[in-house]
């Protein structure tokens, strides 16, 4: 099997879960890793045993790395994803897509006249969890799917995260930074989403940070902050969601699947693991049902080697950049019919992620997809 070289740009915290699982995907080897700071570049290289630390276009130009995995912060993915496109190389990154629709456009464009591929996560919804869900629902556990629930509710990121600051600017919010997982789990469940009815506002333009980091500095607020609407599949099911980071508490469930013979209570998507409840019409109550798929852990990273095996296979890997796009889209949406004060039409589709077959994935050397 075909050996990929991957390069990273964009060495900051979320890459460290990359560096460590990439390590035991037996089709990929990070060969060079780069970021604006060189120093936490040569860091990581130096804990992960990567080869080569360098700049941005020294990476980009090596014509010995096949797959750029793009780690940057959201306002840099489309640029790089486009940058690594026209050296001709594949590009992974993570989510979003693109800050803008126009931007997840050109890249998608670039990609087909290039002959290349285009990979974005989340890949949670390839963990155990989501994938069993996914069977429970093909295997009419619960009848045919009619509707949805979808909740993300926090009081926001500035009591915890070390610079919340870019979480509130355009392209950010709780949308843009949760509903990615959400959203995807939803089409990897349901199919793609037709249309959207949103509202949205900005509940306090300004908000203060109370972590210990910066305390007492203030942050404008760019972008909604609550975001509430619905949203029409094409296979029919309607589906209520909220993001939010106006929310000092409450016990809403992630997401809940509603069918004609039973109900779903799917795990926290933002996870590869946790709780699967079923309740079908002829039990009194819900029951637990075990996974029977593997990936339970932090397995960030599996939807880049299903990139791989795809290039390698000739075959559609299921976190792409159609089901990206169509994720923006949506996200965009709830804004959208927000200001319009009517539904948005997606004019957007994928295809459904196939699941994964129940053998195929082995999370070791030996890995194997099919």
């Amino acid at each position: 099997m075909r050996k990929f070289k991957v390069g990273i740009i964009g060495c900051g915290n979320i890459s460290s879960i990359y560096f460590t699982n990439i390590q035991h995907f037996h089709m990929l080897d990070i060969t060079a890793c780069a970021d604006l700071d060189m120093n936490r570049a040569r860091e990581r290289a130096e804990q992960y045993g990567v080869p080569k630390a360098c700049g941005v276009d020294e990476l980009l130009a090596d014509p010995d790395i096949d797959i750029v995995l793009n780690l940057t912060i959201p306002q840099a993915h489309a640029e790089i994803h486009l940058r690594a496109l026209e050296a001709g190389k594949h590009t992974y990154g993570e989510k979003p897509l693109a800050l803008d629709l126009e931007g997840g456009k050109r890249i998608l464009s670039l990609a087909k006249k290039k002959g290349l591929s285009v990979g974005c996560a989340p890949d949670t919804f390839l963990g155990g969890s989501i994938q069993t869900c996914r069977k429970l629902i093909d295997d009419k556990w619960i009848g045919e799917p009619i509707g949805a629930t979808a909740f993300m509710m926090s009081e926001g990121p500035e009591s915890w995260h070390p610079n919340p600051g870019f979480l509130y600017e355009k392209g950010a919010g709780p949308m843009f930074d949760m509903g990615p997982y959400y959203l995807t789990t939803l089409i990897h469940l349901l199919g793609p989403i037709r249309r959207v009815a949103g509202s949205t506002r900005i509940t306090f333009p300004e908000r203060m940070i109370t972590n210990d980091y910066n305390y007492g500095d203030t942050l404008q607020v760019q972008t909604p902050t609550h975001s509430a609407g619905i949203l029409d599949f094409h296979n029919g099911a309607v589906c209520t969601m909220i993001t939010s980071f106006d929310v000092l508490g409450s016990k809403l469930p992630h997401i809940e699947i509603y069918g004609t013979h039973g109900t779903l209570i799917v795990p926290d998507p933002n996870d590869f693991g946790g709780p699967i409840l079923v309740k079908r019409h002829d039990w009194p109550d819900f029951k637990e049902i075990p996974m029977v798929y593997g990936f339970t852990g932090n397995h960030r990273g599996i939807g880049l080697m299903d990139m791989a095996h795809g290039i390698a296979n000739g075959q559609l890997h299921r976190a792409n950049g159609d089901l990206a796009y169509h994720v923006l889209e949506v996200m965009h949406g709830f804004e959208l019919s927000s200001n319009a004060e009517q539904y948005y039409n997606v004019g957007s589709s994928c295809a459904q992620p196939e699941s994964l077959p129940m053998d195929g994935y082995r999370f070791s050397t030996r890995t194997k997809i099919s």
